[in-house]
Order: C-alpha cells, then sequence, then structure tokens
C-alpha cells in the first residue's frame, strides 16, 4: 500500500511540475532563446517538482512486489 502512495505523490509531483514546465514555454514567443527558458527554469523551484516525482515513481514501480499485480 505504501508503494502504491508513493507512487501517486510522485505522479501528482510530476503532473504539477509538467504543466508548470509547459506553462513556461510561453516566454519563448515573447522573444526568449531556449537557452534563456532553460536558465530560468533553472532558478524556479516548483520545476524541480517534475524529476522529483518521476524519481518517486520509479522508486515505487522498482519497490512494488511482483505478487501484488
Amino acid at each position: 500500500m505504501g508503494y502504491i502512495l508513493l507512487f501517486l505523490i510522485g505522479f501528482g509531483l510530476s503532473v504539477s511540475g509538467g504543466v508548470t514546465l509547459i506553462a513556461y514555454l510561453n516566454f519563448l514567443p515573447a522573444g526568449l532563446g531556449w537557452m534563456d527558458y532553460l536558465l530560468f527554469i533553472k532558478t524556479r523551484p516548483e520545476c524541480y517538482l517534475f524529476p522529483i516525482g518521476l524519481v518517486f515513481m520509479s522508486l515505487a514501480m522498482l519497490k512494488i512486489p511482483s505478487d501484488s499485480l
């Protein structure tokens, strides 16, 4: 049960981080380049939710017992 909860928390974090990354893509038509975009999202803490969520989901998928499927 704990691994499912860890997976769902990771999923929620990755969704919120991914939505934030997509929302910040609106800076590209405003005149920023790709390098400026990458430097900007590096400074935003909410953009780190996406990789953290992916790590949580990966850990949950690796640790889940195979007999519970």
